[in-house]
């Protein structure tokens, strides 16, 4: 893993501080190490599949088969993230998901594209591929959101098989939770960590994004995290970047938390640094900060990458056409 590095290059920068500098935006901003590429604005690359944790690399393998035929970024963050929504060994996602405390597997998904264009579903039951339901809502329906019966209404109209997702690891994984901690509030940490995020550019420089989950394992029935949210979980700017999140949904949302990363690039930050400044207005937003986990991922217009958190143990994938397929630790803030 990489050197943990306090933020913004000084530990004399802590919480405190935060306002001042998010305040201040200036593009001049501060430098450091990168996690990311740091790409030369002339020197662009393309394509780029870009995805949170380890099973991010089997989604960018699927999502770049699209890329590198010359198909969209669209098309791409769709078909990556169907991977891990299908992969029952991926305990925070889709079929492999662990239910809520009352035994259900609810599912959230947003996704967008390199217009604006976006669509989202949550609290949805029975539906395997959440993101292609989004992809729905997006094009064939003047709304951004449908949620619960609504959604799965929806899905069954447009030719999506109602299934039972509750695969036996994850049933018999919630019995043991039930006899071992009853109502106790589960960690978020690297294996119940919420979400695949999903950022992709294609071939003609246009970007999107994907972001689908199975929540917090064990969360209340009902809970919708920040993963349907468009600019929370996910946001896209086909001018400047992408970002999306990962970890405790709540305290996303209270930092909206992927526009926030993208406005930051907006005012000249890099990826990485936007993610930093991210993470630290997470942290301001939230004063048990110390006690849950929160990562961005930025993808720049250029190919620029970055990944931040607060704690360690959160990776990302990358691929690039010079550099292949790779998972990469992210800094922190802790």
């Amino acid at each position: 893993m990489q050197n943990r590095r306090s933020f913004l290059r000084t530990s004399a920068l802590g919480a405190a501080a935060a306002p001042v500098l998010l305040d201040g935006c200036a593009p001049e901003g501060p430098a450091s190490s990168r996690a990311g590429s740091n790409v030369d604005p002339k020197d662009e690359i393309r394509p780029v599949a870009l995805s949170t944790w380890d099973h991010g690399l089997a989604a960018n393998d699927a999502a770049w088969e699209i890329l590198t035929g010359g198909g969209s970024a669209l098309d791409a963050a769709e078909a990556g993230v169907r991977v891990s929504e299908a992969d029952p060994e991926v305990t925070s996602v889709g079929y492999g998901g662990r239910p809520d405390r009352s035994g259900h597997v609810t599912l959230d998904a947003c996704i967008m594209d390199e217009q604006g264009r976006c669509g989202s579903v949550a609290f949805l039951q029975h539906i395997m591929h959440p993101i292609s339901v989004a992809r729905q809502v997006m094009e064939k329906t003047p709304h951004v959101m449908l949620v619960g019966q609504g959604a799965l209404d929806f899905a069954l109209v447009n030719g999506f098989e109602q299934e039972n997702l509750l695969h036996p690891d994850a049933a018999a994984a919630w019995e043991t939770w039930k006899d071992e901690n009853g109502a106790a509030q589960p960690t978020i940490d690297i294996d119940n960590h919420d979400t695949i995020g999903m950022l992709t550019l294609d071939q003609a420089g246009n970007l999107s994004g994907a972001c689908t989950t199975s929540g917090a394992a064990f969360k209340y029935h009902g809970r919708v995290g920040d993963s349907p949210i468009i600019g929370a979980g996910l946001y896209v700017d086909n001018e400047i970047g992408g970002a999306t999140a990962t970890g405790w949904g709540e305290a996303v949302i209270r930092a909206v938390g992927c526009f926030l990363v993208v406005e930051l690039m907006r005012q000249g930050y890099t990826p990485q640094e936007a993610c930093e400044l991210a993470v630290e207005r997470v942290i301001e937003k939230n004063p048990d900060w110390r006690s849950i986990q929160v990562g961005f991922i930025a993808l720049g217009k250029n190919g620029d990458h970055g990944g931040f958190c607060i704690a360690p143990g959160f990776n990302y994938a990358i691929r690039t056409p010079d550099e292949g397929n790779r998972l990469l630790d992210s800094g922190s803030r802790i």
